[in-house]
């Protein structure tokens, strides 16, 4: 059997389930009451009672940080909402039915390409594509489990071949933003440094990365707070929400998003998708 290790991650406000099934990452799997991905090359196991995460890897380690900060286990998130805004019944009640959601804070090249393949699709779906992806292009980390294929690997790919992984016209900009990067015309870790204004006109050169897409990646792998991705759920939310007479014009959502939300926009979106994705009440409603 190989070594493994293990550590304990004390952890308050922290609804594990909730954080890595809300559509932030698309390679976790529920197996026998714990979570199992392959993260920077390792295969790890989840297990949450509520007040702590037991954490399994399979190769020992001593350093746990990078696993820390993936899961953000130290941000204190009643500062989070303490900045949500006080006089809003319907993030108070996304706040109740996500408490202890977390941002995850992903590897960008595998946020960039999952969000790629999201387009268009239901998560069940994105899942499936990346899957296949790993399978046929990534290393072997444990039976059943592959790693994330690097861009360099993806860029040496045809279109058919990611074609084959039925992410459809989507191979196009997935295969088009690897050799990009792989050329270094985008650096992916230099984007950490930039304004949010400035990261998302960069990230958007890459081909197949809109305003939705890019915000996406911007918020779940680099935690830029002002990241606020409007998909058809969360723009079914605000209409619902915020605006049930009538629908506003696209610069005055844009306006009120800016002015409502702040100064933690990311975290006030990801409660609303996840809220209304989950809640039968809003789900129903057209």
């Amino acid at each position: 059997m190989a070594a493994s290790a293990t550590a304990t991650f004390l952890v308050r406000d922290y609804d594990l389930a909730a954080t890595l099934t809300s559509g932030q990452a698309f390679r976790w799997r529920e197996v026998d009451g714990a979570w199992e991905n392959v993260l920077a090359g390792r295969w790890v196991r989840l297990a949450s009672n509520g007040q702590t995460i037991a954490a399994r890897v399979v190769r020992p380690i001593r350093d746990w940080q990078w696993l820390r900060d993936y899961l953000q286990v130290d941000l204190d998130l009643q500062t989070i909402y303490g900045g949500f805004p006080a006089a809003d019944p319907h993030l108070a009640a996304a706040r109740r039915t996500c408490h202890g959601l977390r941002l995850l804070q992903q590897d960008p090249w595998e946020t960039l390409a999952g969000f790629i393949c999201s387009s268009n699709k239901q998560i069940v779906q994105i899942e499936q594509i990346i899957g296949e992806v790993c399978t046929r292009f990534g290393k072997p980390a444990r039976v059943g489990w592959h790693t994330f294929p690097t861009a360099e690997r993806i860029a040496a790919c045809t279109e058919a071949e990611l074609r084959a992984c039925r992410m459809g016209y989507r191979a196009k900009y997935l295969l088009g933003s690897a050799q990009m990067i792989g050329r270094g015309e985008i650096q992916l870790e230099a984007l950490r440094a930039m304004s949010y204004a400035k990261a998302r006109e960069e990230i958007q050169r890459l081909p197949g990365i809109g305003p939705k897409v890019g915000d996406c990646i911007l918020l779940f792998a680099y935690g830029f707070p002002d990241a606020f991705p409007v998909d058809t759920w969360v723009l079914k939310a605000l209409r619902q929400l915020y605006f049930p007479h009538r629908a506003p014009k696209p610069k005055r959502l844009q306006a009120f998003i800016q002015k409502h939300f702040a100064p933690h926009h990311g975290y006030a979106q990801q409660y609303l998708f996840h809220h209304v994705r989950t809640q039968d009440g809003l789900r129903g409603k057209s």
